[in-house]
Order: structure tokens, then C-alpha cells, then sequence
């Protein structure tokens, strides 16, 4: 399921945020396996884990006693379809630009 409580641009703002998605980029990890890799608190890690899931990044899941994080797929087609828009749209600045200089030259 994918939350959009947050706006997924603010959620990826935070270095910490963006390395907590890489670090889920491998497998899926328990919180208290996300919270080793910082230098900050657990709770601090926690609050960055429930951005992140509000703007729909990740999944959480309860194995026994532990939550384990893992990417959700889904939650990047916002970011995804904004970032293709801009591709698509200097694709064509470019395609102008280049039209334009090969006219140019053939004058």
C-alpha cells in the first residue's frame, strides 16, 4: 500500500533519509539494523523511517519482535514520472538546439 502523508520531494530532502533508501536497496532490514549504520539516535532514525514510509518509500513489516524496512516500488512513481517529465523536456531543448546549429552550419 502506498501512504502519501508526505511529500515524497521533502521526505528525500534529508541525507539520512536518502541513505537509509540505499541501505534498503540490498535486502529488507530491521530498524534497529537501519539505526547501526548512524551516528544519531534510534528514536532519531525511527522519525526518519516514519517519513519515509508516510511519503510511501517503504513498507514496514513485524517478523516476531522485530520491524523489518524494505523499499516499496511503488512509491517512487511520483518522483519517477517528475524527473521524466524534465528528461523528456531538455530532450528536446537540446533536439531544437541541435536542429538549429546543424541549419546554421549548412548556411
Amino acid at each position: 500500500m502506498t501512504r502519501r502523508n508526505t511529500d515524497p520531494f521533502q521526505a528525500i530532502a534529508d541525507t539520512h533519509r536518502r541513505e537509509i533508501l540505499m541501505l534498503l536497496t540490498d535486502k529488507k532490514l530491521s530498524i534497529n539494523s537501519l539505526a547501526d549504520n548512524f551516528d544519531i539516535s534510534r528514536p532519531a532514525v525511527s522519525k526518519h523511517i516514519k517519513v519515509l514510509y508516510e511519503a510511501g518509500f517503504i513498507q514496514i513489516s513485524e517478523e516476531g519482535r522485530e520491524r523489518y524496512c524494505e523499499l516499496n516500488p511503488a512509491g517512487f512513481d511520483e518522483v519517477k514520472q517528475w524527473i521524466t517529465y524534465f528528461e523528456q523536456f531538455w530532450k528536446e531543448k537540446l533536439q531544437s538546439l541541435e536542429n538549429l546549429l546543424n541549419q546554421r552550419n549548412k548556411k
